[in-house]
């Protein structure tokens, strides 16, 4: 049986040795900061002083665990929940990765991982999704940004931690995945099945709207997502012949990413100023980004299309935009995540995922809770009550009992739509067809 004093003993041993490894994880996260940002002076090591008597009853009850509880528990498992409880407690966004969750989170930045294709956070002790990912079994099983999940397969989810969940919802590729959904407007709890697939998220596509105008989506911000932004942008150029007369950026549903890749498609469309700065408690973590000269579309006008799951790199991207005055910001007011996590690695594979810094917009802005506020504000239009020709005035043709004219009538829905697919926009997208719109009368003002 084990005694007091050897469970003090024993918690003590690990605990140096787990300081140690979080310790030796963080100064090496410094040292890449370091070299990626600029010249920075290392910060002072903050004096630790122990709390002993917090430690002495933390112990007390390691050992009444040890001694008392109804089956017997590892050390390992003991101190890895209790490490995830300290995370757990800070924010929604600081956590504990073991290996397996570790290599999850390496693989999304890279763009291919396997699950269902949504981002998530926790609120209220439920699961919520941030945006499903386009192309994703998640989107395509009609899964919405604001979503909350409260069970995975008929198992609460109430009571289980972030990590848990993902886990559940990741699964193998194939097999199908039964969530319980409470959506806002919704009568009751929605059942929707989900297949796991693995997800390759192509995080940038472009078209043509109409002539002379373009379309970029970023679904999501991965390493590589700056330089598709300025390969999509040139694409649309030689499609057009000429240069754009101006473009639709959207962000919508698009959860966020890595940091380094929003500051890279913001440089893109800025010639000069910052883009983002960062404040936490460790002076490695003040960084300022800056724009370089280069605008891959030569000043003309920009739309940004965001909504309630547009957060966090994507709100970066907003942010910088707006306060630049270098686009309109059109849709909903954005998610608000305005935090920056830091990866620490502490051996054996695993990792500490934790909230090191707030970002500010050039101007000063914290977004955290608060999110980014359009400039021009799009009231939610059920797209189930928007059929083909929603946006057509309305005309004598569309009268109860009106007159009839042979084929006539016919042929001018057939051409309505045949210009509607010329501009290759969907009707039932009223936020894209108004970023068209304005885009369209900006670039008039501009000429």
């Amino acid at each position: 049986m084990l005694t007091t004093k050897s469970a003090v003993i024993l918690f003590f041993g690990m605990l140096l040795g787990v300081l140690l490894s979080v310790g030796g994880s963080v100064f090496a996260e410094r040292d890449s900061l370091k070299a990626s940002v600029g010249n920075h002076s290392d910060a002072p090591v903050e004096t630790v002083t122990l709390p002993y008597q917090e430690l002495r009853m933390f112990t007390e009850v390691f050992g009444r665990i040890k001694r008392d509880y109804v089956e017997a528990v590892s050390d390992k498992k003991l101190l890895e929940d209790a490490i995830k409880g300290m995370l757990a407690g800070l924010d929604p966004h600081s956590s504990y990765l073991d290996a397996e969750q570790y290599k999850g989170l390496k693989e999304g930045t890279t763009g291919q991982f396997g699950g269902l294709g949504i981002e998530v956070t926790m609120e209220n002790g439920f699961v919520k999704v941030v945006s499903p990912i386009d192309d994703t079994p998640a989107q395509r099983a009609g899964m919405k940004a604001g979503d909350l999940i409260v069970r995975l397969d008929e198992k609460p989810v109430k009571g289980m931690s972030l990590a848990d969940a993902v886990k559940i919802m990741r699964g193998n590729p194939g097999d199908d995945i039964l969530l319980t959904v409470i959506r806002e407007g919704a009568d009751a709890p929605l059942k929707i099945t989900i297949t796991r697939a693995i997800i390759k998220v192509k995080s940038v596509k472009n078209r043509m709207l109409a002539p002379g105008y373009g379309y970029v989506r970023i679904s999501s911000f991965q390493s590589r997502t700056g330089q598709g932004v300025i390969d999509a942008v040139n694409k649309l150029k030689a499609e057009n012949g000429r240069e754009l007369k101006g473009l639709v950026l959207d962000l919508r549903n698009n959860p966020g990413g890595v940091l380094n890749a929003a500051v890279e498609v913001s440089d893109a469309f800025l010639e000069k100023g910052l883009i983002v700065y960062t404040e936490g408690r460790i002076k490695n973590s003040k960084m300022r980004f800056n724009a370089a000269p280069g605008d891959v579309v030569n000043g003309m006008p920009i739309v940004v299309l965001i909504n309630a799951g547009s957060a966090s790199a994507s709100e970066i991207v907003a942010g910088a935009l707006q306060d630049h005055h270098r686009a309109i910001i059109m849709g909903e007011k954005s998610f608000g995540k305005g935090s920056v996590q830091t990866i620490l690695p502490t051996g054996s594979d695993a990792a500490v995922k934790l909230t090191t810094a707030r970002y500010y917009t050039p101007s000063g802005r914290s977004i955290q809770a608060e999110g980014i506020n359009p400039d021009v504000l799009l009231a939610r239009v059920k797209l189930e009550s928007l059929e083909a020709v929603a946006f057509k005035p309305v005309k004598e043709a569309d009268l109860s009992h009106h007159l009839e004219n042979g084929d006539g009538e016919k042929q001018e829905q057939q051409e309505l739509q045949e210009d509607v697919n010329k501009e290759g926009l969907d009707l039932r997208d009223y936020p894209l067809h108004q970023a068209l719109t304005l885009l369209k009368g900006l670039s008039i003002l501009s000429q």
